[in-house]
């Protein structure tokens, strides 16, 4: 029964990515109440990892995060493909919101993330989100499947199957980048 109305959710917010797509504009607003308490899941897991007196609250970065991705223009495809989206929009506010808080304190100490251990990239200490960005960056020029792999998994949250979906490849495939990835990014970020 629950795996029916979660299939049916879906369905429900991938029609409704099609009609915001074909430029329905109430698709947004029907959405939003549909997708809420993901969005403010996936934005608790990130405020999880934020400084403890972080100014921004979790309802505050998926209203900020919703706001920016309906103001763009993006294929959304389904569920999942939107929940990576937010995830990389979630990012991109709290990095902004890290850079502004370093250049207030005119080249002062960055945000500190503490890290899930199954998402864990590097040893368990707070690490500097910008570093991480800085590195993520790195990586996804080097191989821009790993990169993606990192944001969705460790920034978005999801499941190996999800960011599988995501990317078109397999759970292995996945696993694979994942395991990689998070070595690379643990030599970068190693003192």
């Amino acid at each position: 029964m629950e795996g029916a109305l979660l299939e049916d959710t879906a369905s429900e917010v991938t029609i409704l990515l099609n009609q915001l797509q074909a430029g329905n504009e109430q698709a947004a607003n029907e959405l939003f109440p549909i997708i809420y308490e993901e969005l403010r899941r996936l934005a608790g897991g990130f405020m999880s990892r934020e400084r403890s007196d972080h100014t921004l609250q979790p309802t505050a970065l998926v209203h900020e995060a919703y706001g920016k991705l309906m103001g763009q223009e993006a294929p959304w495809s389904n569920r999942s493909h939107f929940m990576a989206i937010a995830a990389t929009a979630m990012r991109r506010v709290l990095l902004d919101y890290a850079r502004k808080r370093k250049a207030e304190k005119r080249g002062g100490g960055a945000s500190q993330v503490t890290l899930k251990e199954e998402l864990l990239l590097v040893d368990d200490r707070g690490l500097d989100i910008l570093a991480l960005d800085q590195a993520l960056t790195r990586l996804a020029e080097l191989d821009e499947r790993q990169g993606r792999v990192v944001e969705l998994r460790f920034f978005g949250g999801l499941s190996v199957e999800e960011a599988a979906a995501v990317l078109g490849v397999s759970p292995n495939t996945v696993k694979r980048d994942w395991r990689h990835a998070r070595a690379w990014l643990h030599r970068e970020l190693s003192p």
